[in-house]
């Protein structure tokens, strides 16, 4: 339990500390847009909408300075795998790149909604203040344009100029409409449902982020909201003279203040974003770069369960276990990446993805390769990209749990392991593997099974049969499957897969599992890693809470999970 209080408390403190920016930012820009007296004649007009729209302005700046960080894998590589700092708890941060991603986009949703509400108010309210024909002090600001066309302070100029002209004519109010409708259609594309269903539609959309940036460093270059300039204020201050606006005596027989004069608020959200652009931007080329460079399709193998397997090779590519690439197939789109985990080990001459049809693009690219036997299809590969899965071999005990296709990371780790003990390596940490794999078809278990039934040979005949313990649990079935098994159940092998461990028909009960774990390793550090559904990802992480010690002396379960 402790170290899972460790990590949700550095969890908790990142949370809190971007909140508290947040809370920060949104507070002391609203109380310095509704106090300061620069803008005293702004809020004469507008009340308390400014500081709405202003505070919320500050936040959004925040937040998209944020947004891009999360998604420059190289950086997030490097962080990983390079520097020293980046100890346990530290790279467990990196894993919830995604979630934190979601949550400032969230943030982003909100304050949108916000400074589009306030300034809705504010364009009603210029419009009311330019109709005006008494002598009040809003009515007399919005007519300061006729007596000097400099001196202005509300924008709408006319008395039949409308809330819509200005909002679809002027630069902030057409950048705004841009920037909150691009900001729509990429929270709404990506649903999880939309996602899984339609990917296409998720990847296409997201690429809007692009409108998103451009409109948002333009937005605020008209600086249609304005406040009083500084030397003004020294000569013209707004306690002394707003009085004097809206009771101009006819003959100054003492000093008279002058006309206030008012500037446009600079733009500065260039200043926020600048440097996270600048940064995606070189990740950008160096993803380019890399694609371009040429990638043999060595091997094609077409498993059972309707699975593609393509082992390639690349100049200079270089992986760990558990890293995954996004790949591209010309022939299918030119545009759309999409993410494999790698399943070849480090130690192999080439890299490798299996690819299970769960899509238009996944059904399409297996179709290509199945139709042109003489020709192999152009591949291009981005990566590799670091994950959870590469800190396996820092724990004594690893617990991998994969659900599906969710298997194609321990295939890695599984291979590498194969190979260290073929070598003889003395420098593996790691002491035992328990290796869990949920599969709704029998047909899922077949790809895998050779790499299984080599793993269990090589394992007797090192004398290290109990390093490797495999369960394997069929989720769906018919009765048919369910009686062929009882009625061998005492062969040697499992009729299902054909392996010496016998398949478990039904679910894990994960409780008895993690405390038989916790008693075969009183003092162990328990990696516990998966690639799979969210709701078995909640299941895992509770169960790790639940089954830590508190003594630091005593067992401890450490949850990671797959993400990209």
């Amino acid at each position: 339990m402790g170290n899972w209080l460790v990590n949700h408390w550095f969890s908790a403190a990142v949370l809190a500390a971007w909140l508290g920016i947040n809370i920060f930012l949104f507070t002391y820009y609203f109380l310095f847009f509704d106090q300061d007296e620069r803008y005293f004649y702004t809020r004469a007009i507008l009340g308390s909408a400014l500081a709405w729209a202003r505070a919320s302005a500050k936040c959004l700046n925040f937040n998209s300075m944020l947004i891009l960080l999360p998604v420059c894998r190289n950086l997030l590589s490097f962080l990983r795998g390079s520097c020293s700092c980046c100890r346990r708890t530290l790279r467990k941060q990196l894993d919830h790149n995604l979630t934190f991603h979601k949550l400032v986009a969230y943030a982003l949703a909100l304050f949108t909604a916000v400074h589009t509400i306030a300034h809705l108010f504010n364009l009603e309210r210029y419009n009311y203040s330019q109709q005006a024909n008494d002598d009040s002090l809003h009515a007399v600001l919005s007519k300061m344009h006729l007596q000097n066309s400099n001196k202005w302070l509300n924008p709408i100029h006319s008395n039949q100029t409308t809330v819509e002209y200005v909002a679809f004519t002027t630069i902030p109010g057409l950048t705004g409409v841009i920037i909150t409708l691009a900001l729509i259609l990429m929270v709404t594309s990506s649903t999880e449902f939309i996602r899984r269903n339609y990917f296409e539609v998720f990847w296409y959309t997201h690429h809007l982020f692009i409108i998103y940036f451009i409109g948002l460093v333009i937005h605020g270059v008209a600086g249609l909201v304005r406040g009083q300039t500084e030397e003004s204020m020294k000569e013209v201050h707004p306690q002394r003279c707003a009085e004097f606006l809206v009771h101009k005596p006819k003959e100054c027989r003492q000093e008279c203040c002058k006309e206030p004069e008012f500037g446009s608020i600079p733009a500065e959200s260039w200043k926020w974003v600048l440097a996270p652009i600048i940064l995606y931007i070189f990740e950008r080329i160096l993803r380019i770069w890399r694609a371009q460079q040429k990638v043999v399709v060595t091997k094609v193998v077409m498993h059972p369960a309707n699975v593609l397997e393509l082992q390639m090779q690349k100049k200079g590519f270089r992986m760990e276990v558990g890293q995954y690439i996004f790949v591209n197939c010309p022939a299918v789109s030119l545009l759309e990446w999409h993410p494999f985990t790698l399943t070849s080990a480090p130690e192999e001459d080439f890299f490798s993805i299996h690819i299970r049809a769960a899509g238009d693009w996944t059904e399409r690219i297996i179709d290509t390769f199945q139709q042109q036997k003489l020709e192999t299809p152009r591949i291009e590969v981005d990566g590799p990209f670091g994950t959870a899965s590469e800190d396996v071999f820092l724990y004594e005990v690893a617990m991998l749990v994969g659900a599906g296709i969710g298997v194609t990371p321990f295939a890695s780790i599984l291979k590498s392991i194969w190979y260290r003990f073929q070598q003889n390596d003395q420098t593996l940490k790691t002491k035992k593997i328990y290796f869990y794999w949920l599969c709704r078809d029998t047909g899922a278990f077949a790809w895998f099974n050779d790499l299984l039934a080599s793993l269990e040979q090589k394992m007797a005949e090192s004398g290290k049969a109990d390093f490797l313990t495999y369960r394997l649990f069929l989720t769906g079935w018919d009765t048919s499957i369910a009686n062929n098994a009882a009625l061998n159940f005492d062969t040697v092998t499992d009729t299902v897969t054909g392996l010496r461990q016998k398949t478990i028909f039904g679910r894990p009960r994960w409780d008895t599992e993690f405390s038989a774990l916790a008693t075969a390793h009183p003092r162990s550090v328990v990696g516990v890693f998966l690639c799979g559904p969210e709701a078995l990802a909640k299941v895992l992480q509770r169960s790790c809470h639940q089954h830590s010690s508190l003594d630091p002396r005593k067992v401890k379960f450490y949850f990671n999970k797959e993400n990209f």
